[in-house]
């Protein structure tokens, strides 16, 4: 029997518990139970990853390796782990000479043409472009005349442009903290990369407002950091609409001349270029509607939800990228866009790169609120403010809001000295536990009650008089608000990587925990192992009294989100 039960964990939450098992029976108790269970597939995925990983570092080396005993599965993850061009042939030979699959044979083939190329890749020769009709002449094309906006070829790119989105004619604080970091990476960039180029003019930020009232904004985007402003009015734009806002968005971006342009656009004084650099947004959701419509329109690669940015060289060995199968290929000025990954386990950093035979700009991502700091705005600083003209199209305006009514804006806890955090440590006393945590943040004068996503996804049975602490508008992380208080106290809270994205910048961290292992322990200023039903009041009374007896606010035992 399993010692983890998955079926407490969502999926989300599952990765970040079982990191630490790296027992093969364990986990291989763990699949079983899922499978018994919910047998959900994407957590039986989960795990069988876990279990292939282990199993994998248990096999023996690559000279030891019995193809035939083994899955092509099995082989493809096998041949990951071998770099020898010499191993490999054998490993083809002995499949030609044994079970001779062709699945397997490609496996071991692939793997040799990505360790050294080729006989063609090994004499230089670059990749040649070739369409889906010379690809497969075997096969009829049905979507052959369909159009599509294809990349640009020999480009000219430059800037860094940035969605400043608002909402209810005000800018949204995510726009400002955009501003704020492209201030900076381009700054970096500049110094870099054109430092050493005596006749090369600076690149620049690039600030988008779009909307009625839009200019009333172009001030105050130059103060945080802006280059340019390029806004678009229009009386009918009152509230976000995707196709005009995209269509908009696309039209300003593409410069004089652009192929796929319109025909009629004028040269602008302000640029000389085809198409931005790069491209960000607000990963709110107009953002992330608007960011995958204008990118798929510019025919280039967006990574949301990002929480980190900088812009660096970066050395690629993919064929797919090189042209040259064994051969590395270093690409200059990257964004890196860093954003966790779904498993919780860590971040992942996404690139947006070239093709030997295609061009990926702009590169672009959104960012999710609260992931940098909000400039302060410098009102000597100048910058040049353009009025885009732009005819709007009737059939973009084709749906149209008649009414609507205002939610309730719900609480900001970014405000906030503390933030009391509940995760699924709650689990024994549901209701209990938030009134720990209220009771709590009510012993301090500036404090709010926070959750983990395992609250608002679980199926705990609250009472009705702390339903309205566990509602989503209090969830923390990347999919809820980011804070970073002075004291953010994180109980029952194990400390996945989405959660982590919306609190680790607090500047102070007190996990209560029973586990001692809990991930949160790595990256807290301080770690109680406790039962978080013994420690909160404890915590609580030593803030009332102005008195902590730290040995004895330690004490209890179980549970953790």
């Amino acid at each position: 029997m399993a010692k983890l039960d998955p079926g407490e964990y969502d999926i989300q939450e599952l990765g970040p518990a079982i990191k630490d098992v790296e027992d093969v029976v364990e986990l291989k108790a763990i699949l079983d139970a899922e499978r018994e269970g919910q047998n959900r597939p994407a957590a039986v995925a989960l795990i069988e990853s876990r279990v292939e990983k282990y199993e994998e570092d248990e096999e023996a080396d690559a000279d030891d390796l019995d193809l035939a005993e083994m899955s092509a599965a099995d082989v493809g993850n096998a041949l990951q782990n071998v770099d020898d061009v010499e191993v490999l042939e054998r490993l083809l030979e002995e499949e030609e000479g044994g079970e001779d699959r062709d699945s397997v044979k490609r496996l071991v083939q692939r793997r040799i043409d990505s360790v050294a190329g080729s006989e063609e890749d090994e004499e230089g020769e670059e990749a040649v472009a070739r369409t889906p009709e010379e690809k497969h002449p075997d096969l009829d094309h049905p979507t052959a005349d369909k159009k599509h906006v294809r990349a640009l070829e020999g480009g000219v790119y430059r800037d860094m442009w940035v969605y400043c989105e608002t909402q209810a004619g005000e800018l949204i604080d995510v726009s400002r903290e955009m501003l704020g970091k492209a201030r900076e990476l381009m700054d970096d960039y500049n110094e870099t990369y054109l430092a050493d180029e005596s006749d090369a003019e600076d690149e620049r930020v690039v600030a988008v407002l779009i909307g009625d009232g839009a200019s009333e904004h172009a001030e105050e985007c130059v103060a945080l950091g802006a280059d340019v402003v390029v806004h678009y009015e229009d009386e009918r734009l009152t509230r976000f609409q995707h196709k005009p806002y995209a269509e908009i968005f696309c039209d300003m971006a593409r410069g004089a001349g652009h192929p796929h342009g319109r025909e009629d656009r004028p040269e602008e004084e302000w640029r000389d270029y085809d198409e931005p650099r790069y491209v960000l947004f607000p990963a709110t959701n107009n953002g992330r509607d608007l960011s995958a419509q204008v990118q798929a329109e510019l025919d280039s690669g967006l990574a949301s939800d990002c929480s980190g940015l900088y812009i660096e060289n970066t050395v690629i060995s993919n064929p797919v990228k090189t042209g040259v199968a064994g051969e590395k290929k270093e690409f200059e000025a990257v964004l890196h866009m860093k954003r966790p990954d779904f498993s919780g386990f860590e971040y992942s950093t996404i690139l947006c790169l070239d093709n030997p035979n295609r061009e990926f700009h702009p590169q672009g991502a959104s960012v999710i609120p609260g992931s940098f700091e909000v400039p302060e705005p410098d009102p000597e600083r100048e910058g040049v403010i353009v009025a885009h003209d732009l005819s709007l199209d009737e059939g973009w305006l084709r749906v149209q809001v008649t009414d609507h009514d205002r939610l309730e804006e719900g609480i900001d806890l970014s405000g906030y000295e503390v933030i009391v955090a509940v995760g699924r440590g709650i689990g024994d006393d549901p209701t209990r536990g938030i009134e720990l945590a209220v009771d709590l943040a009510d012993a301090f004068e500036d404090a709010e009650v926070g959750v983990s996503r395992g609250i608002v996804t679980g199926s705990y049975d609250f009472d009705g008089h702390v339903e309205q602490y566990t509602r989503e508008e209090r969830q923390i992380g990347e999919t809820g608000q980011v804070v970073a208080p002075k004291l953010y106290v994180a109980a029952g809270i194990s400390g996945a990587v989405q959660h982590k994205v919306g609190m680790d910048e607090s500047e102070t961290i007190l996990a209560i925990n029973t586990d001692p292992n809990a991930r949160i322990r790595e990256f807290s200023d301080y770690f109680i192992e406790g039962d978080l039903f013994e420690v909160l009041p404890r915590l609580t009374r030593a803030v009332e009294t102005g008195e902590l007896d730290a040995a004895a606010v330690a004490d209890g035992g179980g549970g953790g989100d």
